[in-house]
């Protein structure tokens, strides 16, 4: 069955993404749309996800866990997961590896925690968008170790796209699929024809998040079966 998604989703917990991107505020504009899953992917940090996941199943939006990472290398990286235990485990793991910056929340923006009310319940006091302190071939393994799925975010975009960072797409690493924004177009020089492509919107403000105009071929409507066919989903 066809499921309708946007997969790379911010929400007020990135310092980019707006206060407006509230777990009800993001769920809500999803179901208005049509969507049938999402995945909210906050920089380097997962804790909006338990108040996301409340609120989705209230609206009957299925949320894919995730996480977007920042490399040693200044390279943005998509985790996804089946379980929400998972990818908040894998969030405090990362967490290890983020560079003790403070936020300047004047200067970057705030960093809010949400509960399902879309009450602020703490803010992250570390910079979220810093660089880890880990390799991009060390972040796809910890994501692999963790029992997510990895792929490399925006790649057609210059600015913290794998090729436009580094120039070339690693070859010693294992991909589960790659994500590519409509905003801009695919990179010419190099062949991806061999990878399964995702396409998002990398939302940070609610009027960006996808309409309902690509999905994902599933077994049926679950977390886990839209997990398993991204492994396998080509446009």
């Amino acid at each position: 069955m066809k499921l309708y998604v946007d997969l790379h989703i911010h929400s007020c917990l990135s310092p980019c993404g707006d206060d407006l991107m509230t777990p009800n505020n993001i769920v809500g504009m999803a179901y208005l749309k049509g969507l049938d899953a999402i995945a909210v992917c906050d920089h380097n940090s997962a804790k909006n996800l338990p108040a996301v996941f409340e609120v989705a199943k209230m609206m009957d939006v299925l949320v894919l866990p995730g996480v977007e990472l920042n490399t040693k290398e200044e390279v943005h990286m998509l985790c996804y997961f089946d379980e929400l235990e998972k990818a908040l485990a894998f969030g405090d793991e990362i967490y290890k590896y983020l560079p003790d910056i403070r936020n300047k929340p004047e200067f970057f923006g705030k960093q809010q925690v949400m509960d399902m009310q879309d009450e602020e319940t703490g803010t992250e006091e570390k910079l979220l968008i810093s660089a880890l302190e880990l390799s991009f071939e060390e972040c796809a393994s910890l994501c692999h170790k963790f029992d997510g799925l990895c792929v490399p975010a925006h790649i057609n975009r210059g600015s913290n796209g794998v090729i436009g960072a580094l120039g070339f797409l690693p070859m010693n690493v294992k991909y589960d699929a790659i994500e590519y924004c409509k905003d801009s177009p695919l990179p010419s020089h190099v062949d991806i024809s061999n990878y399964k492509l995702l396409r998002s919107s990398d939302a940070h403000y609610l009027e960006n998040i996808s309409e309902k105009d690509f999905f994902v071929e599933a077994e049926e409507r679950s977390v886990k079966a839209l997990f398993r066919a991204i492994k396998t989903t080509k446009e």
